[in-house]
């Protein structure tokens, strides 16, 4: 599948087969996920693999009680590494990690649709209750869960505001 076909058909799945994801598979969303830019190459970002069914099921709680999140076979959280500061300051905690976090999760969002699987960023939750349910130390920030698994739905695509609305071009 080329990257713009990827780019135009991938959707938000919130619905998904019960179906486990083959290891190979999980090895590829890995790769995705690490071969994205990274400010100044220091990928600070860490990205935990949720399969177990008890700590799913905390994580769709502290997400407002998303109950498609503990339903997915995979929850991936995206954690900015907070350590960048010691190289770039506060813009490297307030801008940069979320940044090499952001570009992680949607290379590996279009790595999954390309593989025939379906994901969603999700990014209305509970940080403080997150990290406490993941036990992540102070210097890791969650900023993305993202239930990832063989799509039970197939969403139309959203309308998209127009290349004019969107884009200013400068000659």
């Amino acid at each position: 599948m080329d990257v713009q076909t990827a780019i135009k058909g991938r959707r938000s799945i919130r619905r998904f087969k019960p179906l486990s994801i083959e290891p190979e598979k999980i090895e590829a969303l890995k790769d995705a996920l690490i071969w994205a830019p990274s400010a100044g190459n220091l990928q600070s970002r860490r990205f935990y693999f949720v399969y177990n069914e008890e700590v799913k099921r905390k994580l769709a709680e502290e997400a407002l009680r998303q109950g498609f999140i503990h339903k997915a076979p995979l929850v991936i959280v995206g954690c900015a590494d907070l350590t960048i500061e010691d190289y770039y300051r506060e813009r490297g905690v307030y801008l940069y990690c979320i940044e090499d976090v952001s570009c992680s999760i949607q290379n590996m969002m279009l790595a999954a649709y390309g593989m025939g699987l379906g994901s969603v960023w999700t990014g209305a939750f509970d940080e403080e209750g997150v990290a406490r349910v993941l036990n992540l130390p102070g210097y890791l920030r969650p900023l993305a869960i993202v239930p990832v698994g063989y799509p039970d739905e197939n969403p139309a695509p959203p309308k998209r505001v127009s290349d004019k609305d969107a884009v200013v071009e400068i000659r």
